[in-house]
């Protein structure tokens, strides 16, 4: 009796040091709130393909969509209530694409939505991008649409857009965050996007032709006891170092560049070109020092495509039966090799079998 309520006070004890220690981190644990998304009614009233170039009567460049891959639009018409706004979705070779024409059209002035990665808003027009699909909704008639149905309609559209398990990976490298203009990323495929975003930088020094990719902002620096400046930078990425070497020698001898009060400061970077307008040496030294590159390897896992769900679990299943199959095989052969190889050591050696207990040789048990 005395044993046992020994052993009862023990864990009690332990109980109650163990709660001691845990309850203080639990009660200093800020609660968490997950806002839901409301099941807003949103209706599909119309929908129609159309060619790119009929992309003008939604405030889109079809030069600059064709030149992100797009060549077909779907325009649809959504209700809700007495609200009506209209959704263009293209569709983009890729995610980095997509990714593109978002950054292309959002404009400082818009808002990210919050619960959505790459979505940003404003009173008169939404863009976002998800997957291979980039999406603008304009509300029809002058309305706004509220926070609650906008971040409905986008989950709507969401559903209706999957995005591929390598999405995230194929995106561009953010761009340096201190100091940076929020909405003014622009990450630019092509000379005429170029153009337009970066008028100062003439298109034939970046070298599309050779696979270059281009990112533009903006940044702002307050240097202390001074006014804020602002400043252009771009970030030119090339497949190798070779073709950034040879590139930004050219834009050394077409651009006044790094000297004196010279606008235009740059430094190259292994497959990097980075270039600043528009500042100071002091300015364009703070911005330009934020990069750090390093080299590193990457596995380019092979794009799914257009495959359906469905088909790829059935191509998992399928590959892991073949696994199993292999396997079941490697034990089949390696038993036969274990028999045979123990008959032919009984045939070639039959004085192992009359050793005794305390020596090498093979162990028999005799069990009956």
């Amino acid at each position: 009796m005395l044993i046992t309520m020994g052993h009862f006070l023990t864990r009690s004890l332990f109980l109650c040091i163990v709660s001691w220690a845990v309850c203080p981190q639990l009660w200093a644990q800020k609660p968490s709130v997950v806002t839901l998304v409301p099941a807003a009614a949103w209706h599909l009233t119309n929908s129609e393909k159309l060619d790119v170039g009929t992309v003008t009567q939604w405030r889109g460049d079809p030069s600059v969509d064709r030149e992100y891959g797009v060549k077909a639009l779907d325009h649809r018409s959504y209700r809700l209530e007495n609200k009506t706004a209209d959704v263009v979705v293209e569709e983009s070779p890729d995610s980095s694409t997509a990714y593109g024409l978002f950054t292309y059209y959002r404009t400082e002035s818009m808002q990210p939505v919050r619960g959505f990665e790459s979505a940003a808003t404003e009173p008169s027009e939404t863009v976002m991008a998800r997957g291979r699909f980039f999406t603008r909704i304009l509300p029809q008639g002058g309305a706004s649409i509220s926070a609650s149905d906008l971040r409905a309609l986008l989950t709507s559209l969401e559903g209706q857009q999957p995005a591929g398990p390598d999405s995230v990976m194929s995106l561009p490298t953010p761009l340096p965050a201190a100091g940076i203009v929020s909405g003014s990323e622009k990450y630019i495929l092509g000379p005429i996007g170029a153009r337009n975003v970066a008028p100062t930088f003439p298109p034939e020094l970046i070298g599309f032709s050779q696979g270059a990719e281009m990112e533009v902002a903006s940044y702002q620096t307050k240097p202390a006891g001074s006014p804020a400046k602002s400043a252009t930078l771009i970030a030119i990425t090339y497949p190798t170092s070779q073709i950034a070497r040879e590139q930004f020698a050219m834009d050394q001898k077409q651009l006044p560049m790094n000297e004196g009060d010279a606008s235009v400061f740059g430094e190259r970077k292994g497959s990097y070109v980075f270039l600043t307008f528009n500042a100071d040496a002091k300015t364009a030294a703070s911005i330009l020092g934020q990069f750090d590159v390093s080299a590193r390897v990457s596995w380019d896992q092979k794009y799914p495509g257009k495959k359906s769900v469905v088909l790829q679990m059935l191509e998992i299943i399928i590959s892991n039966a073949i696994l199993v199959l292999v396997l079941v095989g490697f034990s089949v052969v390696g038993g036969i090799t274990i028999v045979l190889a123990k008959r032919l050591a009984r045939k070639w050696f039959p004085e192992m079998g009359n050793e005794n207990a305390d020596g090498e040789g093979l162990v028999v048990l005799n069990l009956r």
